[in-house]
């Protein structure tokens, strides 16, 4: 008896779908054009926003970190794992963020299952866009509350499911700030005031939304100046920050109570010194200019105004996660392919990230990208959508 020939069947099914992972391998740091399977491409799939993955402030603040600290913390948070650098991270994002407090974690994906856990369990009621990240989910599995997915972005839906729920001792609301494969924005106002109504606790994972949204990338909250009216705020430190790392910001006594109550915390190893001090320096970056992030937002507007007109569906992105839709997961793999194959790197996303029939290509707009540039990946996109049939 096989006991794991399931696993056999299974990656034929998904081979069979046109749904089977390949992951590529960078031969060096992330950056407009990037060395890919030996092959030099334009890049326009990385998080990498505002191109400080390979920011020489970024990189010397690391060494320096290397040499002051060394290369691991061997031990979690709470034993002999914070260092002057966690400390002085964390004071610089709540400044950045406009909070009271922040607490870092070694990923925006531990930042979620350390804090839904925390706040909520058995009796009480998570509220979770049925868009969230699966980090989200994740996380609201592990906390045993019950569960309301309402319409993506539908406040209408989240009210009507809200006011259902009448024995509830606890009430979560959550939503992601930026949705990482559509692009659009979450109608947060309403979520807020909803929440309000209601005595519902808010949070929203702004992982997309850090260094992109608000007044020099401060993200949802600022954007919709909603300071003081979001209880729990997630971000991720390697997306727009170039690094690695998740932190929640907010009141200080939140941050305190997931000290004491937030698992990956408390059980996983510390962040390195050098991730910690690159970040540090992304922040100081962040704090004295905006002007990456408005270059981004300027090749955001500059790409996707030549697609749509093309004949592209971008699908409702607000911002420079740039979805463009195809549908059959294996067109979209061809065409992913047939880009690489001409020197752009942009891959195909597909179902289980996606919907089935949902298919597409994930452009993520940068500030390191150069106009010329663009324009010649936007040639390459109408050539092959041509050639496919996409186009007419």
């Amino acid at each position: 008896m096989n006991k794991l020939g399931f696993i056999t069947e299974e990656l034929e099914k998904l081979k069979e779908a046109g749904l089977l992972i390949n992951i590529r391998t960078i031969e060096g740091p992330q950056g407009a054009w990037i060395t890919v399977d030996g092959k030099k491409v334009f890049n326009l799939c990385s998080n990498n926003y505002l191109g400080f993955a390979n920011d020489p402030q970024l990189k010397s603040s690391a060494q320096k970190a290397i040499e002051t600290y060394g290369v691991g913390p061997a031990a979690v948070r709470t034993i002999a794992g914070t260092t002057t650098l966690h400390k002085e991270l964390e004071r610089k994002l709540a400044l950045f963020k406009g909070v009271e407090s922040a607490i870092t974690f070694q990923s925006g994906f531990c930042a979620n299952l350390a804090v839904i856990p925390a706040i909520v369990g058995e009796g009480d009621v998570v509220f979770s866009d049925e868009l969230n990240h699966a980090s989200i989910i994740d996380g609201c599995r592990l906390s045993k509350a019950k569960i309301v997915r309402y319409g993506h972005c539908n406040p209408k839906d989240l009210q009507l499911k809200i006011s259902e729920e009448k024995d509830a001792r606890r009430m979560l609301i959550i939503t992601d700030g930026v949705f990482s494969m559509e692009g659009d924005i979450a109608p947060l106002p309403e979520i807020v005031e909803i929440a309000e109504n209601f005595g519902a606790i808010t949070m929203v994972d702004d992982a997309h939304g850090e260094g992109v949204l608000g007044r020099g990338g401060r993200g949802i909250v600022d954007l919709f100046k909603l300071h003081g009216r979001v209880d729990i705020e997630v971000g991720t430190l390697s997306k727009a920050f170039g690094v690695v790392g998740g932190y929640i910001a907010g009141s200080k006594r939140l941050t305190d109570y997931l000290v004491q109550k937030g698992r990956p915390f408390l059980f996983s190893s510390a962040v390195t010194a050098a991730d910690v001090a690159a970040c540090i320096a992304a922040v100081d970056i962040l704090i004295a200019s905006d002007t990456l992030v408005k270059q981004l937002w300027q090749n955001t507007a500059f790409f996707q105004e030549k697609m749509r007109p093309i004949g592209f569906n971008l699908g409702q992105t607000k911002t420079p996660i740039t979805p463009v839709m195809i549908g059959d997961a294996k067109v979209a793999k061809d065409f992913s392919q047939k880009l690489f194959e001409e020197g752009v790197f942009a891959q195909a996303i597909g179902y289980p990230t996606v919907s089935m029939g949902k298919a597409r290509i994930r452009v993520m707009l940068s500030a390191a990208h150069s106009k010329d540039d663009l324009i010649r990946a936007i040639e390459r996109f109408e050539r092959i959508g041509k050639s496919l049939g996409i186009l007419k």
